[in-house]
This record gives structure tokens, C-alpha cells and sequence, in this order.
């Protein structure tokens, strides 16, 4: 990254404009900044889940949404998987101690300038969660198996300052996994279980 833009080369492999490939072009040109997230996979013995955030309704962005735990890449943080533990402590309380990293995802490439990392970690069952109300309503589990079965994936579109726009769904119950969080879960899906 240089100026805070992508540098010339390859188009990205993951992101929004997958589903929305005339956004190409905003993706690549639009300002960089370095985010990462947790996909924290709980080794429950009944079988596994991943941990996701309601976002709090107050936020002056994304509020009321399915979110991994995470957030941008600080200076200080020495490598995006830095960065995702230190925010899943922020967020909800889950004690970087209980927490392992076992791999990263591809960068997930967003139209609102985002190069988000996604850091693939098992969490040992012994935790106990706080959400921060300041950026977090609710903490909640869905069982890893559900995220990865192909037939609970759907692809809906919206229009958004005047243009359909295409994304990942995977509703869960009362939950509405969709966007940025359904779109890295899919990126999962499709790098280990298609």
C-alpha cells in the first residue's frame, strides 16, 4: 500500500465487488485503511460455533448489524492477528489467553475502503463474554456447521444511493447475517468446505 491507495496489479480475489463486479473500479481507487477481524470458532464438544456481535444501534456506522469482532489495524498492533484479539478484548471481553490463531483469510476488500484481514482462530469453551456497550448490544454464538452449509448462503441486492447492490445473506433465526460478515464467511465456505 502506498499513499494510502492499493497498488497497480492483480484485481483483489475477495470483496464486495465480486457480487458487484462494476465496483472494480471504486474498490481499487478508494483510500486504504487496514482492518481485522476475529472468526472465533468455539471447540465446543457438542460441536463448534463462531462468536458474532450485534452492533450497538447508536453507532454512526453500520449500527444494529451482524459483525465480526474487530476493527482497524492500529500502529501499535504488530500484525493483524494483534489487532483482531486486541478489539475481540475490546469489544466482548474474550481474554486473548483462551484465543488461538491457526490462519488468516485472504484480505477482504470493501467498497467503503476497508482491506480487511480476517484472522481464523479456535477459542477454548471456558470463556465469559461482556459486550462493550459503547460498540456492542448483543454477543451470540451460531453453530459453525449452519455458516457452512451452502444452502443457508442467499444472494439479495438493495439499492443504495440509487444502484443495486448485490451481497451475501445466511439469516439465522431472528439474526440477519449479511454484507461484509456474510461475504467473509462465505469466503471460508468457499476456501475449506466447497
Amino acid at each position: 500500500m502506498a499513499g494510502g491507495q492499493i497498488l497497480p496489479g492483480p484485481e483483489p480475489a475477495y470483496g464486495d465487488h465480486r457480487l458487484n463486479p462494476d465496483l472494480i473500479t471504486h474498490v481499487a481507487k478508494s483510500p486504504g485503511r487496514e482492518a481485522a477481524v476475529l472468526i472465533p470458532v468455539v471447540d465446543h464438544p457438542a460441536g463448534a460455533t463462531v462468536i458474532l456481535t450485534t452492533r450497538t444501534r447508536s453507532l454512526r456506522k453500520h449500527s444494529g448489524q451482524i459483525a465480526l469482532p474487530g476493527g482497524a489495524v492500529d500502529p501499535t498492533d504488530d500484525s493483524p492477528e494483534a489487532a483482531a484479539l486486541r478489539e475481540a478484548e475490546e469489544e466482548i471481553a474474550l481474554s486473548p489467553a483462551l484465543v488461538e490463531p491457526i490462519g488468516r483469510l485472504p484480505r477482504y476488500f470493501t467498497t467503503t475502503g476497508f482491506r480487511i484481514t480476517p484472522v481464523i482462530a479456535i477459542v477454548a469453551p471456558r470463556f465469559e463474554l461482556t459486550a462493550n456497550p459503547v460498540e456492542v448490544e448483543d454477543v451470540f454464538e451460531v453453530p459453525l456447521g449452519f455458516l457452512m452449509d451452502a444452502a443457508n448462503h442467499r444472494q439479495e441486492s438493495r439499492i443504495f444511493d440509487g444502484i443495486t447492490r448485490h451481497y451475501y445473506t445466511m439469516p439465522f433465526g431472528e439474526r440477519f447475517i449479511w454484507g461484509v460478515t456474510a461475504g467473509i464467511l462465505r469466503t471460508l465456505y468457499e476456501r475449506y468446505y466447497a
